[in-house]
């Protein structure tokens, strides 16, 4: 019952060491909670060491269970609490009240006097707040089902069978993925060794038995003949009627479309579950149809979880609104599970709301900075101390200077270049010295490395580190005193690195350049200054350099970036353009990945088993399909259109000539589908793994150093290279590397959802621009073209987006799908990919939670 408990109206709460105990051993999550409101001033709630109080310790008695000996203790606990505060003066007598769910432990405490109540009965006696009724958790033993209903899922096995099962391989264990196209079916993805990394897949209602999305499940695999093929159907859960389970076996069939035995793949159905792994979801209700009904049916936004049923009183109110809902139980005899509702976000398509939905859908930890974290912060005002300087070089003379996108507040890294006396050039990149401030395990520490990221929305930015280091004492601002840490290079005129030394610095950066000013100046045939000298140095170096990692193989890859630009008074996107790249954006970019390469080999030469990298692995050849089918079918127009996939440079190289006088816009697109072929980049500790490659940089090895204000990865790599030069001390977890693997782990996720989160606010405020545009009628290119449907480009918005030529209440037309050429015929027009085509773009509102953007093709006229 968190949800009631920690409802504001609740106060003045004490909660036993025994009962502590119990929450943090069944679920770290809400033990975590707990601590939490313990610690808030203004809730009074107490924890009282009754395991260590001489009046209320209790000895375990013979024959006794540890579960009735703790229900024993929370008794005598509650009576001596009941008579410590009699002795109070009779005007301020305080009632004890006793609450609890277990039935037997109630009824002994009634019999020795105490007052005791259910959660449930105590939250209904509170009616000035009939709200809290809402937040109730329903507690239904499995026994006690619902009232009505047929049984429609067989039973779970208990986890001790299953983990027997498991042992002997009768069982599989593995993460429940459910489909997002498909509520009817699902994969499990089995643990185990990679060989064994295999997949099995989940049809119909009574397999899937009531597994969630995410949840560590045991599924048995069915005999051969029983295994089916992964549907292609897309089919959402839209039935208000839950008794229609008929319904469901029909849909269920239309699964079973015959295939060629090729097509076939493990298949097994869930047979119990191991590990819940449920969250609170977001979503809106869908009002019961029946009058003056309480219980109603949650739809959460993400499609691949199920319809949850709910009971409230506030039905009316909470239509329309975006709100959070958590799940309780899933009883046998019920289609759906059930839940209780947490908290009102707000109205939908309200962009607050939105954006609050979209944080908490993609787990951002977003909530402001604690007291116990800004706690660490260094005081105001703020300077370099004597003792700052013992270990660090004063490089406040060089003409260092940073260049980024306009309106930057969180400054990583600056540069400089000047001649020395041999005729070499002296080469530095200087980073932001975040670790200087941020110390391993304390508060600040724990809280940056759960957030692991920086979280750049279309309108505003999640902070990894508050405000006051990413944009004040940490941010290299000009014509400030900075601590860095800087990575110096000798080269000479070729780019050849000559020597490299590392070295924590103080530096006072002369300016703060955007990209586009940073290019005036190298253009400029006016400007000859000191910093304008530099910049017109690094961009010579940069190109050499750029030049030798094309001619080593790295990929240069496109993905169609936009920006939004907003109204100042309403903040909403009036205009939006692809972004466009500058030569100063790529010289930037050079130094950083040397400055990246230099430091991964500095710390893994010094500590093998322990050095955080970053490794990005070749595709399998198979994820080449898509590229090189499209290629095929464009051969035509290109006669040099042919692209190899072999290695990195074959691919680059062929990249590089696959260009069209006549389709000028061929070579991007081909570039975007290669960014799809490949995979994601991970982090890694180099004790646990053999394989550093990076395949888009052709690297041998690689980390990130330079982003230590958004990137927690970045603030560890620091670490490792102060106590690599002597520079700081080490400290246990940061050479153990079972802990850095977890740690990468972590960081791995949050990266990922930070990249679904930005698209998903991108996709949120191109909604919001097209909202006053009506119908738009633009050019675009067929990047996939499906059994139904084809997927296409628009440049002009960067927005891709799925034509569909099969709608409800119309006609189906004749649809003919050629999967070796991908083409797609329909009703004779054949249309094939990278095919420029025109369709009208439109918001569709009619589903007021999924909004989306509707393209219909209007050019060939088919």
């Amino acid at each position: 019952q968190i949800d009631v408990l920690e409802d504001p109206v609740i106060k003045n709460v004490i909660v036993l060491q025994t009962v502590l105990q119990e929450v943090r051993n069944r679920s770290a999550p809400v033990y975590k909670r707990v601590r939490d409101m313990i610690q808030n001033p203004e809730k009074h709630f107490y924890s009282f060491t009754n395991e260590h109080h001489r009046e209320t310790y209790i000895e375990q008695k013979r024959g006794e269970t540890s579960n009735d000996r703790n229900d024993r203790a929370i008794r005598v606990a509650v009576n001596w609490y009941n008579e410590h505060l009699k002795k109070i003066e009779d005007e301020e007598k305080i009632q004890v009240i006793f609450l609890t769910n277990d039935r037997t432990n109630k009824e002994k405490a009634l019999e020795e006097g105490i007052t005791a109540y259910t959660c449930e009965e105590y939250i209904k006696s509170l009616t000035a707040n009939p709200e809290l009724v809402d937040r109730l958790a329903c507690v239904s033993d499995e026994g006690k089902e619902i009232e009505s209903g047929k049984i429609i899922f067989p039973e779970h096995i208990p986890l001790s069978k299953l983990q027997q099962g498991i042992k002997s391989g009768i069982y599989l264990q593995g993460t429940y993925r459910a489909s997002r196209e498909n509520y009817l079916e699902a994969t499990v993805w089995v643990h185990g060794d990679a060989e064994e990394n295999r997949e099995i897949i989940v049809q119909g209602l009574k397999h899937l038995n009531r597994a969630v999305h995410e949840d560590i499940v045991a599924v048995e695999l069915l005999a051969k003949d029983e295994w089916v093929a992964p549907s292609s159907v897309v089919l959402q859960d839209d039935g208000q009627n839950e008794d229609d389970i008929e319904n469901e076996e029909e849909k269920e069939n239309i699964l079973k479309i015959s295939v060629n035995k090729d097509m076939l793949k493990p298949t097994g159905r869930v047979v119990g579950i191991i590990k819940r792994n449920w969250r609170p979801y977001c979503g809106m209700l869908s009002k019961s149809h029946i009058k003056e009904a309480r219980r109603h049916l949650f739809t959460p936004a993400d499609r691949r979880i199920p319809r949850i049923r709910i009971e409230t009183r506030q039905a009316d109110t909470l239509e329309g609104q975006r709100i959070i809902v958590a799940i309780d139980g899933w009883p046998r005899n019920s289609r759906y599970p059930n839940g209780h509702f947490v908290k009102n976000l707000g109205c939908a398509g309200d962009k607050e709301t939105e954006t609050e939905v979209l944080l908490l859908e993609h787990d951002v930890p977003h909530q402001a900075f604690s007291q116990a974290v800004l706690s660490f912060l260094p005081k105001m005002p703020w300077s370099i101390t004597e003792e700052d300087m013992k270990h660090r070089e004063d490089l406040r003379h060089l003409n260092v200077c940073s260049v980024d996108p306009p309106g930057c507040t969180d400054i990583d890294d600056a540069l400089h270049c000047r001649e020395i006396e041999n005729g070499n050039i002296e080469v530095g990149v200087h980073i932001a010295d975040v670790s200087h401030f941020i110390r391993p395990g304390n508060a600040l520490d724990e809280e940056s490395v759960k957030r692991g990221t920086t979280v750049y929305l279309c309108e505003k930015r999640i902070d990894m580190v508050p405000e006051l280091l990413s944009s004040n004492l940490c941010s290299l601002r000009s014509n400030v005193d900075r601590l860095a840490f800087s990575c110096i290079w000798e080269m000479n005129h070729k780019a050849e690195i000559l020597k490299t030394r590392f070295t924590k610095s103080v530096i006072n950066s002369k300016a703060s350049l955007t990209y586009a000013e940073a290019q005036m100046r190298i253009d400029s045939a006016t400007m000859n200054d000191d910093i304008t000298t530099s910049l017109r140095g690094l961009n010579k170096l940069a190109k050499i350099l750029k030049k030798k990692r094309i001619e080593n193989g790295a990929l240069t890859l496109s993905s169609p970036e936009v920006r939004f630009h907003m109204d100042s008074e309403t903040h909403d996107p009036i205009d939006l353009q692809t972004k466009e790249l500058k030569e100063t954006n790529s010289m930037v970019e050079e130094f950083m990945l040397l400055a990246n390469i230099s430091v991964a080999q500095k710390i893994y030469d010094e500590f093998p088993e322990f050095a955080l990298l970053r490794k990005h692995p070749a595709p399998p050849p198979s994820n080449y399909d898509i590229l090189l089918k499209a290629a095929k079918s464009k051969a035509s127009f290109c006669r040099n259109l042919e692209i190899k996939t072999d290695s990195a440079k074959a691919l680059a190289e062929s990249l590089d000539k696959a260009e069209s006088p006549t389709f000028p816009y061929l070579n991007t697109l081909l570039r975007i589908l290669t960014t799809r072929c490949m995979m994601q980049a991970v982090y890694f500790c180099s004790g646990m793994d053999n394989d550093f490659h990076h395949y888009g940089l052709a690297s041998p090895i690689y980390t990130h150093f330079t982003s230590p204000i958004r990137r927690y990865a970045d603030i560890i790599v620091h670490r490792l290279l102060a106590v690599a030069i002597g520079a700081d001390s080490t400290y246990p977890e940061l050479t153990d590397k079972h802990k850095l693997a977890d740690m990468c782990k972590n960081l791995n996720y949050r990266h990922k959802m930070a990249q679904y989160a930005q698209r998903a606010s991108v996709a949120f405020h191109t909604q919001l621009f097209f909202k006053t545009k009506g119908v738009v009628n633009e050019e675009a290119y067929i990047l996939f073209v499906r059994k139904n449907a084809i997927v296409v480009l628009i440049p002009k918005y960067g927005l891709e987006g799925t034509v569909f030529f099969e709608e409800k209440d119309k006609p189906t037309p004749k649809l003919d799908y050629n999967n070796e050429v991908p083409s797609l015929t329909v009703e004779g027009t054949t249309l094939h990919v990278f095919d420029k085509v025109k369709v009208n773009i439109m918001l569709d509102d009619s589903n007021i939670q999924h909004q989306k953007m509707r393209m219909v093709l209007v050019e060939p006229k088919v």
